[in-house]
């Protein structure tokens, strides 16, 4: 009748690469340190691996001026991990606020990003680095 049980056409922007999606997410995107927020990151380099079985990454977060230097790993039951190059979300698991003046967002690797982004401001996830036995949390 007007439209309304219509599926909308979902509007894409596709990037050249990583590199490209990257530079994007810091001057267009206002990237929240939230909990459970999903940050896009680029991995510069690898660390050596964690007594529990984790891959340690070097990583930028995106944030304004470039982003932001940190470590982050992924989960030890983890089965897959990225590579250098590769645009991930970072999921912020809590906050340090002690630590700096600016706040500290811990958290894992969560999985590997396309360099595609919905209209919804949502980048489409390539991989799932996050094992499935892994609960997600509930909020009411």
């Amino acid at each position: 009748m007007f439209g309304w049980f219509r599926k909308k056409e979902e509007s894409l922007q596709e990037f050249a690469d990583n590199r490209a999606a990257f530079e994007y997410a810091c001057t267009h995107l206002p990237n929240r340190i939230l909990l459970e927020a999903v940050i896009p990151a680029l991995v510069e380099g690898e660390g050596r691996r964690g007594s529990d079985g984790e891959r340690c990454f070097s990583i930028r977060l995106a944030a304004p001026d470039g982003g932001r230097e940190m470590w982050a790993c992924t989960l030890a039951e983890a089965t897959a991990w990225p590579e250098i190059g590769d645009l991930v979300g970072f999921r912020v698991v809590t906050i340090a606020e002690d630590l700096a003046p600016d706040p500290i967002p811990v958290g894992y690797i969560s999985c590997v990003l396309a360099p595609v982004l919905a209209e919804g401001k949502r980048w489409r996830i390539a991989r799932n680095l996050t094992p499935e036995n892994i609960k997600q949390a509930v909020r009411f």
